[in-house]
């Protein structure tokens, strides 16, 4: 049963932290030098327009750096979301750093690439701050996933340094409004992570009150019900209420491994952000929020028992004497170079010919070491399925890499609903291939965190379409590199079924490829047969970078693309197009389930047809489709996706640039129409690129 705690009626001449009481000292300095900040920016830099957004944290500050003060295990991980920089201080982030953020100058968190208070931190010996997005409720499932690392770390790898590391997620009360916040509650009560919800309800979502966001206002009291929660909560502007739930709840969860929700009020003594006036407050509103200011319930509390009036000042003094040097010191930080603007998108970028590493997340900064893969396949008498090899490759690299996580819906016993994992959980524990709860949002939030710890997570999404519900943890993560200026990445691999199959729908067979394409930083394959497809997955899997694999449904059981296992050790290498017929007429580009209808309307048309099939979109063959095109003079793209948008826009306007004078006709394209995929065999049919309507369209090329 969850527990609810009633601070105000026992915390009367308590301890304020079950263990000892904070360095007050430290706290009011590090309170000071918050407020300093916020009054910097407020008063002169946002005038200026040095501060271009401005968050302020006044109100919520306290609380936050008694948090910080706590979180000292060298694996613990900390979500974080705008107005938590006071927390950032107390983890030990420079003055100077925190203020060259706002400012958007050289070596901040984001470099000014990223919103300023968008903040991370790498652990190099302490606390991780998992980069932060700018979306609210975003940071609760990757800390979740955190938290099941940590788990992973010490049962199955077996490493005794996690045994009393956490994971903590702040955000504030309308961000429980969330899926995020939903879902990764629902990950750490079935699964009993070690994961503190410390939740900063200041009464207001920017303007919306806090009861439109929860019934009742309170978010703990709504969740009273959930099985596995222990609830606290209390007055965060309290100084002796607020040490000892704090120190409370990360006892808890460090003691006990189950989650925890703190829920402290606290004033927001600011607008929501620089430009908000706070005019949907009423005066009264307003003067019981200053009257809550835990800067002046904290002097009252501390002078004189603990502090004189002297020290107090000298603190105060201190900080803003600090606060002034690293406000200068950021200033005088050069601008972000712009020459600079389009590296750390993928890992392949390069400084002076150097490769270069990210900070942490992903095998390659942990120092893990794959064995040497084969560019030459060694085939197998028998022909297998696109199916089969995918869950051999599964299989192998599961064996190979103990950190290797797979999961999604029905991974587990069942196999997956396409069969692509049956047997691994039986073979390889149900701690490395587990089922998780119905939440695509949920399942790449998690894989966020797993990677960032330096596990490979390899998730599962059932049906392309079932991805939209991800989408901004998706984006997030693929930008993760290029946002921090590769401080940190999130290498992953997501296996994602789509396209026809018999039959088709808006649901199930949606293809839409060039999204994740668009996508800033997402490797895409889109194998066509069992060779490529176990070749491409296992470079996937020792890969640095996101990826998306793309599963075509046609194709998992399809007879044409059946080929012999290739090895355990063959790896296709990302960008590398394959040449499925030479010719000298026309050059068809293709990929997916395509490929196969293509090369049967090559031998239907009595063209000499040149097809490509690219293999992967991220990064794609430039130069083997410019290099057929030049041969051929004529130039034919056939994809499944809808053509308005589709990946094939853009092989087209490479070709017209790269090409022009080459051509002999106008480049083509053959696609779906801008329509869902219908549901009726017949009408599939007639939506779908197939050998006639495709023979058709590389003979009038050809004709022209």
């Amino acid at each position: 049963m969850p527990a609810l705690a009633s601070p105000a009626s026992r915390l009367s001449g308590a301890a304020p932290s079950p263990d000892r009481e904070p360095d007050w000292r430290r706290v009011t300095y590090l309170l000071h030098a918050s407020r300093a900040l916020d009054d910097v920016e407020e008063s002169r830099l946002l005038p200026q327009r040095q501060v271009l957004y401005q968050f302020s944290a006044r109100g919520h500050d306290f609380a936050q750096i008694l948090l910080g003060l706590q979180l000292t295990d060298p694996h613990d991980g900390v979500t974080v979301y705008y107005r938590s920089r006071p927390v950032m201080l107390a983890l030990g982030v420079a003055l100077e750093d925190a203020a060259a953020g706002p400012l958007a100058r050289a070596g901040s968190f984001s470099g000014g690439r990223d919103i300023g208070v968008v903040f991370n931190k790498p652990g190099r010996g302490g606390a991780t701050v998992l980069p932060a997005c700018g979306g609210v409720g975003a940071q609760y499932t990757p800390a979740a996933g955190w938290a099941q690392a940590i788990r992973y770390h010490r049962e199955v790898l077996g490493e005794s340094g996690y045994e009393r590391s956490i994971a903590v997620v702040l955000g504030g009360d309308a961000s429980v409004a969330t899926g995020g916040f939903w879902s990764a509650l629902t990950m750490a009560t079935t699964l009993q992570l070690p994961l503190l919800f410390y939740i900063e309800d200041n009464g207001f979502g920017i303007s919306v009150p806090s009861q439109l966001q929860t019934p009742g206002g309170n978010i703990a009291a709504n969740l009273r019900s959930f099985s596995g929660l222990t609830l606290l909560e209390g007055d965060g502007a309290d100084p002796l209420q607020a040490a000892q739930l704090v120190a409370e709840a990360v006892s808890r969860v460090r003691d006990d491994r189950g989650p925890v929700l703190l829920r402290l009020t606290v004033p927001r003594l600011c607008g929501h952000s620089g430009q908000d006036t706070q005019a949907y407050k009423s005066p009264e509103t307003l003067s019981l929020e200053r009257a809550r200011d835990p800067l002046n319930r904290l002097q009252r509390f501390l002078v004189p028992r603990i502090l004189s009036e002297q020290d107090w000042t000298q603190l105060a003094t201190d900080a803003r004497r600090d606060v002034e040097a690293a406000v200068a010191g950021a200033l005088a930080r050069p601008h972000p170079d712009p020459q600079t603007l389009t590296r750390y998108v993928f890992a392949d970028s390069t400084a002076e010919g150097a490769a270069e590493v990210q900070e942490q997340g992903g095998l390659a900064a942990a120092g893990y070491e794959f064995p040497p893969g084969a560019r030459e396949p060694r085939p197998e008498p028998v022909r297998i399925n696109m199916l089969t090899a995918i869950r051999r490759t599964l299989d192998v690299e599961l064996g190979l890499n103990p950190r290797m996580v797979v999961f999604g819906e029905d991974v587990g016993p069942k196999g997956g609903v396409h069969g692509a994992t049956l047997g691994l959980q039986e073979k390889h524990g149900a701690a490395r291939v587990l089922d998780t709860s119905l939440s695509e949002e949920g399942i790449i939030g998690r894989a966020v965190g797993l990677a960032l710890t330096g596990l490979l997570p390899v998730a599962e999404i059932q049906f392309r379409k079932y991805a939209d519900p991800a989408a901004e943890q998706l984006n997030d993560c693929g930008t993760m590199r290029w946002r921090t200026r590769n401080r940190f990445a999130a290498p992953m691999v997501v296996r994602m079924p789509g396209g026809f199959f018999k039959c088709g729908d808006p649901w199930h067979s949606q293809t839409n490829e060039v999204a994740f394409v668009h996508g800033i930083g997402w490797r895409v394959a889109v194998p066509s047969n069992a060779e490529d497809a176990a070749g491409l997955l296992r470079s996937a899997l020792r890969g640095n970078d996101p990826t998306l694999f793309f599963e075509h449904r046609a194709l998992l059981d399809g007879a044409w693309a059946r080929r012999p296992y290739p090895g355990d050790e063959y790896v296709v290498p990302f960008g590398a197009a394959r040449r499925i017929r030479a010719g000298a007429e026309v050059t068809v580009v293709t990929w997916g389930a395509m490929v196969e209808r293509c090369e049967r309307a090559a031998e239907a048309s009595g063209v000499d047809a040149e097809i490509l099939d690219l293999r992967t979109l991220s990064p794609w063959d430039r130069d083997a489709v410019l290099e057929s095109v030049r041969k051929t003079h004529r130039c034919l793209i056939v994809h499944e996706d809808n053509l308005t948008g589709g990946f094939g826009a853009e092989i087209a306007a490479c070709v017209a640039k790269e090409a022009f004078f080459s051509l002999d006709a106008p480049i083509d394209r053959l696609a779906m129409p801008d329509i869902p995929s219908p549901h009726s065999p017949r009408l599939l049919e007639a939506a779908v690129p197939g050998v006639e309507s495709i023979t058709r369209a590389i003979q009038q090329i050809a004709s022209v």
